[in-house]
């Protein structure tokens, strides 16, 4: 049996592609609501619910990570600041199941505190069998953002300086994102509007957060020529959309 471990961003499209292509695959039934948590910091717990829509068993664990960012991306550290009951559970078809999400810490606090960042993890594990399924079955795998609210405050909000290199070659530009405010960035839906009007997608999706006193860059699958003098950015952030002030930097270093 071949076992396809997807995370919970894989393209239905990719997916799809692969069921349709053999009549033996099973997809996993595993389905995991909300897709993000936010704890106030008055609050010492929340919850996620897991569900099984599929025929088969399922069998799944639930992980805690600190978030961090630094100049290589995303850092995962095993963490005990929140934590996950149960951890691991057994889902029959049809049935669900609360998984608490406990405050195991004190919330940041301090006239300088920014949220703290968490992500939860939960695998389907594969289930060994005597009469193992012939063809593909599909694994889920869901990587969920939990923020924590500092003290005193009622309300974070990111604030963000951008900014675009070419790189060396000449053939591709680093867009540069820091994030100075005391909340998180999700950045989604990101293309270039040229002074003609003309829009360019660069990323339809999710591009990626930007956590407190981080800095992400990411490279735009994009021409350098479409990056024109007196052009705009749009991006969703936050679930609005915005027109980002970016300084550009067009010159070869």
């Amino acid at each position: 049996m071949l076992s396809i471990w997807l995370h919970h961003a894989a393209r239905p499209v990719f997916i799809l592609a692969l069921l349709l292509s053999s009549s033996l695959a099973v997809a996993s039934g595993l389905q995991v609501s909300p897709i993000s948590l936010s704890l106030p910091a008055r609050e010492n717990a929340s919850g996620l619910t897991l569900s099984n829509s599929g025929n088969n068993m399922v069998h799944a664990q639930v992980r805690v990570y600190q978030w961090l960012q630094d100049e290589q991306g995303d850092q995962l550290t095993p963490s005990r600041g929140l934590l996950a009951s149960p951890p691991m559970l057994e889902l029959k078809p049809g049935e669900k199941q609360l998984i608490r999400i406990i405050r195991a810490k004190a919330p940041p606090q301090g006239t300088d505190a920014v949220e703290a960042a968490y992500r939860i993890l939960v695998n389907e594990l594969p289930i060994k069998s005597a009469n193992p399924t012939t063809g593909l079955q599909f694994a889920l795998s869901y990587s969920l953002p939990v923020f924590v609210q500092p003290i005193g405050v009622t309300k974070t909000t990111p604030q963000l300086q951008w900014s675009t290199l070419l790189q060396p070659d000449g053939k591709a530009i680093k867009l540069r994102v820091s994030n100075s405010g005391n909340g998180h960035a999700q950045l989604a839906g990101l293309s270039f509007v040229d002074t003609a009007g003309n829009s360019t997608v660069i990323n339809p999706g999710l591009l990626g957060y930007v956590l407190p006193d981080a800095t992400m860059n990411w490279t735009l699958k994009i021409p350098p020529s479409v990056i024109t003098t007196g052009g705009k950015f749009k991006v969703m952030m936050n679930g609005t959309q915005t027109t980002p002030d970016v300084t550009m930097d067009t010159s070869i270093r």
